[in-house]
């Protein structure tokens, strides 16, 4: 086995390695070794390993979680979302999640991760899952397996609990040594450690304000029966998803609306301040929302703040003496700020446009002056950073952080990473605006998620309005338009593990036509066919 293997390197490795890659190809450490090859160690500090290290922390939860309720008194364990560098699950069951009971949890988690326990996997017919996951009551299982086109389906257990993920498992117990648990709002957060070091528990810094959107985007799903993926494919295939798509519009609007009466209600906000992650649908948003600005008597102009980029010569370069546009110091702070006061302070000014070309900055007549009812929507990484608009009042600015948080889970227990539905919506907007292949999306997006930990979730919290643009229904969408760019990456190419992955995560769903897709539609940003500037 590649578990005997591994051994004789222990030693030699920094982190604990819990997968493999014999040839390229990604394999357990329970597999065997059948012919000679080359392996690759992944450790707890690759990604790979570190979301392996995650998924089977949660089956180590699980498995306590019933063995201390008992499974006759516990209903359902639902893995709602990420909650800073742990998973937000809520218990359902005749039981008092206190402490005490947190405590016994812990206690029992830590019992076996001393005993060693090896983690199973077992090939089960997909009929014969069903059946197993309808006698354990884990119907979202049971349902989600219906709409599988796969013949089998691998189920995980330690000792007498057994359950289904998506996704590789450490070899025993005994590598699951760092977590904690704490009692947050209604629920449970598994706190665990963070990719950059692997082996240290960070402390709970719960990020209150995401919290709530992501309760918010729940209770969304909620009001439209559609939680997990199994409900949503049983939407589709009833053949309703044309009134879904409507009520899932309908609310974002609603989210818009609410907070442009929000800035409407601040008569003393002049600078609307917006940033979210890669792929959040903040061009569309934007539009959106100055229509909304618009119908309350104001007067918004949208503005990039790309167009206040210093000279490309003198942009700071990187760790890899590559340019760094994403870090703060790309953009001409003083100038902007200089624009922005005498903008404030009644001043007619031409503003900048960068052009990307010849990485400069240019003039083209583009004059405002403001007056009672002008505003402006400035969109980009930084618009939430202080340090850009430090010389602004602060009854002057109002800010709002956008991003896709997926409401959606595969099941009660398998989430869906946000990253994942933001990486899919890049990949297909980047071959359709930039032809841009999946292979080059794959392989940049670590570089766009540093960028993302550096300079845009630090400030998420400081948000005046928070919105999630999420589409309950967009995955099914975004399948028809993903998989023939995911099929294109081959064997050999270090992105395949990434492409295979993605395509196993979309074969869960349902695919859906984009003809009832609303023209002002934040998901028309990516596949096309919008009736705004995106």
């Amino acid at each position: 086995m590649y578990r005997e293997i591994v051994r004789s390197f222990e030693e030699e490795s920094r982190y604990p390695i819990v997968l493999v890659t014999v040839n390229g190809r990604l394999r357990e450490l329970h597999k065997r070794l059948k012919k000679d090859c080359e392996i690759t160690f992944v450790t707890t500090n690759d990604e790979i390993g570190h979301k392996t290290y995650r998924r089977s922390m949660t089956l180590l939860f699980l498995k306590a979680v019933y063995h201390v309720g008992g499974r006759d008194n516990i209903r359902k364990v639902v893995l709602n979302f990420s909650a800073g560098s742990g998973f937000y699950f809520t218990i359902d069951g005749d039981i008092t999640l206190n402490q005490e009971f947190l405590e016994e949890v812990k206690a029992y988690m830590k019992q076996l991760v001393e005993e060693k326990i090896p983690i199973m996997k077992k090939s089960m017919d997909t009929h014969e899952a069903r059946e197993l996951f309808r006698t354990l009551g884990m119907h979202d299982k049971e349902r989600l397996f219906w709409y599988r086109r796969v013949s089998k389906v691998n189920v995980y257990s330690i000792g007498d609990f057994t359950d289904y993920f998506y996704g590789f498992m450490v070899s025993d117990t005994s590598y699951l040594k760092y977590f904690e648990l704490y009692l947050y709002d209604e629920g449970v957060i598994l706190q665990m450690p963070g990719r950059k070091q692997p082996d240290v528990v960070p402390s709970l810094n719960p990020s209150p304000k995401i919290f709530q959107v992501q309760q918010e985007a729940a209770r969304w799903g909620e009001r439209m029966g559609i939680e997990t993926v199994a409900d949503l494919d049983e939407r589709i295939s009833k053949g309703n998803i044309g009134q879904m798509i409507l009520i899932a519009e309908a609310l974002q609007e609603q989210k818009i609306a609410k907070i442009a009466e929000q800035i409407a209600e601040r008569p003393s906000v002049k600078f609307i301040l917006i940033a979210g992650p890669s792929s959040s649908g903040k061009t569309t948003f934007c539009n959106r929302l100055s229509v909304q600005l618009s119908s309350r008597g104001m007067r918004p102009h949208p503005i990039s703040l790309d167009n206040y980029y210093v000279d490309r010569v003198k942009t700071p370069r990187d760790e890899n003496g590559e340019y760094d546009f994403e870090c703060l110091e790309a953009l001409d702070i003083e100038l902007f700020n200089s624009d922005m006061r005498r903008l404030l302070s009644g001043e007619r000014v031409e503003l900048p446009r960068f052009n990307f070309k010849t990485g400069k900055r240019e003039y083209k007549g583009d004059f405002i002056q403001m007056g009672a009812e002008d505003v402006l929507v400035l969109e980009g990484i930084h618009g939430l950073n202080e340090k850009l608009t430090w010389s602004l009042p602060s009854e002057s600015k109002f800010r709002i952080y956008i991003s896709a948080l997926t409401q959606l889970n595969v099941d009660e227990h398998n989430r869906i990473a946000t990253t994942d539905g933001r990486l899919i919506r890049r990949m297909v907007r980047d071959n359709r605006t930039r032809a841009t292949s999946a292979k080059e999306t794959i392989a940049m997006w670590p570089s766009v998620r540093r960028g993302e930990d550096r300079n845009i979730f630090p400030n998420q919290e400081s948000a005046d309005a928070m919105f999630n643009s999420a589409l309950v229904y967009e995955l099914s969408v975004l399948k028809l338009y993903a998989e023939p760019l995911l099929f294109q990456i081959r064997e050999e190419e270090p992105e395949y593990q990434e492409a295979k992955r993605l395509l196993k995560f979309l074969d869960y769903f349902v695919g859906v036509p984009s003809e009832d897709i609303p023209q002002n539609s934040i998901l028309r940003e990516f596949i096309g066919g919008s009736c705004f500037d995106v």
